[in-house]
């Protein structure tokens, strides 16, 4: 992947219903890394139109990633097949038609779409390693034994690899850890967001879900995951803030980003609406002003945050927080999916015990 972005290379990704999320996550994150001082990485989604867009862009130094739910999808395997004859590097999350094609690695979606992210944060948080270790081009005189990455002598890659291996079992361990560690810390939280939205949504009331960057993304899935179940369970009433680009865009330009969800807020909400925010830092302007304004209308607000919780903990703003405990973003992201994984599992087990 070092080697293609270097020769110009994009990383084009797609899936469809909530496995398009994926794809919305990779690109944002390659992109716009969240990790100061790293390179902004061309990515897009291509989720709407795929099947078309792919022959239409896709080019031999190009990166292609397509996202399936565990019994696969033939559409996204064709997609791959034809970016992978025109010479792409293609990786299929899972699947069997790729370059590197992942078996699913559970029956469960959601225990899936969890494993695969962070699969996919891991190739995220490598990949700039390679660059480091990848001739530029360019000289750095007497001071390249402080910068090796920017010499144009190639650098041995054998002990980078192994380090880079080795990096990656950690990263997946301490997921596994925290993990455990919200298990201990939050279930009463957790149980409570569960029985709350069952009396909500029977009332009525229906998800509004907001968040930026890959919280966005998290919640674009959530919301899918509402509607749009795997089988065997019901929809129930959820919308995301965060998925209206025309509406961010606009908003963002006339008035500005910290209304974006807001505005959005006072168009959509109902009395028995549930307001959930979904931040790694808790910080955000835009998640604190719709949180304060939910609160103002007497709606029920609740909060995934990362960190300590942030000002939305230290302000109130949530009936229910949920704090992962953790200062590195993606591995709360990934704890945050399974987080709202479960609330969707629970939701689910307690609807059909009522």
């Amino acid at each position: 992947m070092a080697l293609r972005f270097l020769d110009g290379g994009h990383l084009l990704a797609f899936g469809r219903g909530a496995y398009a999320t994926d794809a919305q996550h990779v690109s944002v994150e390659f992109v716009h890394p969240v990790i100061v001082g790293k390179r902004a990485l061309p990515a897009l989604d291509l989720s709407m139109a795929f099947s078309e867009w792919v022959k239409t862009i896709v080019r031999p130094e190009d990166i292609v990633m397509g996202f399936s739910p565990p019994e696969g999808d033939a559409a996204v395997d064709e997609a791959l097949a034809f970016a992978r004859l025109k010479g792409a590097q293609t990786f299929a999350l899972p699947g069997r038609i790729g370059d590197y094609a992942v078996a699913p690695p559970d029956e469960d979606p959601f225990i899936q779409q969890e494993l695969i992210e962070i699969l996919y944060h891991t190739l995220w948080e490598t990949v700039h390693v390679f660059f480091e270790h990848r001739e530029l081009g360019r000289e750095a005189g007497e001071a390249s034994f402080l910068y090796p990455f920017l010499g144009s002598e190639r650098q041995d890659m054998s002990r980078v690899v192994t380090e880079v291996a080795r990096s990656i079992e950690e990263k997946a361990k301490d997921v596994e850890q925290l993990r455990e560690k919200v298990a201990d810390e939050e279930s009463e939280q957790i149980v409570r967001a569960i029985h709350t939205l069952a009396e909500q949504i029977d009332r009525g009331g229906k998800l509004i879900l907001f968040g930026n960057g890959g919280s966005a993304t998290d919640a674009n899935d959530w919301a899918l995951d509402m509607t749009l179940p795997p089988k065997g369970m019901r929809p129930y009433p959820a919308v995301s803030l965060a998925m209206e680009p025309a509406i961010l865009s606009a908003l963002a330009n006339d008035v500005g980003a910290e209304v974006i969800f807001l505005r959005q807020l006072i168009a959509q909400a109902g009395a028995n609406d549930v307001v959930i925010a979904i931040s790694t830092s808790g910080g955000s302007k835009n998640v604190l002003m719709t949180l304060a304004e939910a609160r103002r209308s007497g709606l029920t607000t609740m909060a995934l945050l990362g960190y300590d919780g942030g000002e939305i903990v230290r302000n109130g703003l949530a009936d229910i927080p949920i704090v992962i405990r953790s200062d590195y973003i993606p591995r709360i992201q990934e704890a945050q999916a399974s987080v709202y994984h479960i609330i969707r599992e629970g939701l689910e087990e307690l609807v059909k015990d009522a």
